[in-house]
């Protein structure tokens, strides 16, 4: 009896648990874009690690909703970009600002101003205006 009264208090203690919790905190910083092709920039904190997440809705499937997401691994990735479309800004059409897993291009249009192109690594395309990136540089400025 007292063998088996041993073995359930060390049971716990030895045997690992079949669940873990984490601390995972998501916050919206700015919705630059609402409606049919959404843009917004959240912040993911996990434990002690914090990354920056650009989500938007995949321009290559125009019937289906296909969301994704370009994920900066820390502050400096993300001001990096905001970096780069600064630069884009004061630049000409045809432009483009390339990294390692996505790239930026300036477009010209008549009617709409400047249009940037954001081509991620994965094949995923958006695109916004001026006034977008104003949103967002301003967003990271703030940060």
């Amino acid at each position: 009896m007292k063998k088996l009264l041993v073995i359930f208090l060390i049971i716990p203690f030895v045997s690992k648990a079949q669940f873990t919790i984490t601390n995972t905190s998501t916050t919206n910083l700015v919705e630059i874009r609402t409606g049919t092709w959404p843009l917004t920039l959240n912040r993911v904190i996990k434990e002690s690690d914090t990354c920056y997440v650009l989500e938007f809705r995949d321009q290559g499937y125009a019937n289906e909703v296909v969301m994704t997401s370009l994920r900066f691994g820390n502050m400096d990735q993300l001001r990096y970009f905001q970096k780069g479309l600064t630069a884009l800004k004061t630049g000409n059409t045809g432009d483009i600002a390339k990294y390692k897993d996505y790239s930026l291009k300036r477009v010209d249009v008549k009617r709409e101003g400047i249009t940037y192109i954001l081509n991620c690594g994965a094949g995923a395309t958006t695109n916004f205006q001026q006034p977008d990136a104003d949103k967002f540089i301003a967003a990271v400025q703030k940060l």
